[in-house]
């Protein structure tokens, strides 16, 4: 089942929550929203299940307008930030619910309804658990448990509302490669709203970036990492420095670091944006163009080890390397060090290189 939005506006009072936003889903593909708070992500989500009504634009399911759909029509499984399970049912009953309040006509029998669960238990792994109720769960178990709920009327569409954000760091990346297998599995078109560019990066084919309201970009997660379109999508996707400088004469200078620039602008400002890992550090020039900048910091816990450094400008610098490069270097605190970009993106309003 693809998913298409067409020019969908959507505005709360003064705030626009949406401005003219159109993404096609494909079939069997699983797509994150990611952005931040505000951003329009949850309200898109909301308009795909039929839960908001836009002010201008269509969504589409495979070709057809269901704007005139009510929800329970659009077959849409919807699993939420937290989990909405009823208290007082059991894991198997909170399951069967959806099957079971179906209309008689088209309600399974109960040994149907008895079968179906007992393949979703075995799904999300919560086999033996059946009998017990949602306060006597984890909550990465609630969480399985509400997404089996929602999966239980074989929806032709399945949403997920920040579906790991009330869990903690640990349980939360344990869940999101489950549910990318769950989802290798079972192949049902998925979308996912989440503020977190690890989740987002780890479980979608692609990523939907947005920024109020608006749609910044859309790729793989290779893509909208190694080739941002914008400076919002490099800076909301990971750390970054910030360098700013000029064009001139057809090339973006940095201090002692001129690059090639392809487009007009002279006169212009430029700013430069490298993440940490792309930064090398050398305690000599080397006869490199490079940045001189002191070491402040160095923090070697983790698999990289993290250098802050103090730009001459005053500027906070951070960079990251492998232990092993760190030694080589042999990088001190408040030392002059001079700093190698490896791969930048230069912004000049509408132009970047």
């Amino acid at each position: 089942m693809s998913i298409e939005t067409s020019n969908i506006s959507k505005v709360f009072g003064k705030f626009t929550a949406l401005s003219d936003v159109s993404l096609k889903v494909n079939d069997g593909e699983l797509v994150a929203l990611l952005g931040p708070s505000g951003s329009g992500k949850t309200t898109l989500l909301r308009i795909i299940a039929g839960l908001e009504t836009p002010d201008a634009g269509r969504v589409q399911f495979d070709g057809r307008d269901v704007a005139s759909d009510p929800v329970g029509r659009r077959r849409v499984g919807f699993v939420f930030q937290h989990y909405a399970l009823f208290r007082h049912m059991t894991v198997r009953q909170n399951i069967a619910f959806g099957l079971e309040v179906r209309p008689w006509r088209t309600r399974p029998s109960k040994a149907v309804i008895r079968d179906k669960v007992s393949e979703l238990l075995r799904l999300i792994q919560l086999e033996g658990l059946e009998k017990r109720y949602p306060s006597q769960l984890s909550g990465g178990q609630r969480q399985r448990v509400a997404l089996a709920r929602a999966l239980a009327i074989e929806p032709r569409v399945l949403l997920l509302d920040e579906p790991f954000g009330a869990l903690d760091a640990r349980v939360r990346q344990d869940l999101r490669r489950w549910l990318r297998r769950l989802h290798d599995e079972i192949h049902v078109t998925s979308v996912f709203v989440t503020h977190d560019q690890e989740e987002a990066m780890e479980v979608a084919d692609r990523i939907v970036v947005m920024h109020q309201g608006k749609i910044e970009q859309v790729g793989t997660p290779e893509e909208v990492f190694h080739k941002p379109a914008n400076e919002f999508v490099m800076g909301f996707l990971g750390s970054v420095n910030l360098f700013h400088g000029r064009i001139e004469h057809g090339k973006a200078v940095f201090g002692p670091l001129v690059l090639e620039h392809a487009g007009n602008g002279d006169g212009r400002a430029a700013r430069m944006l490298v993440r940490p890992h792309d930064l090398d550090i050398s305690p000599l020039a080397l006869g490199l163009a490079s940045i001189p900048a002191k070491v402040v910091r160095v923090q070697l816990a983790g698999a990289t080890v993290k250098v802050e450094l103090q730009g001459s400008d005053g500027r906070t610098i951070n960079a990251e390397m492998p232990h092993e490069r760190f030694r080589q270097a042999a990088v001190a605190v408040n030392e002059t060090v001079y700093i190698t970009p490896k791969n930048t993106h230069v912004f000049v309003d509408d132009y970047s290189i």
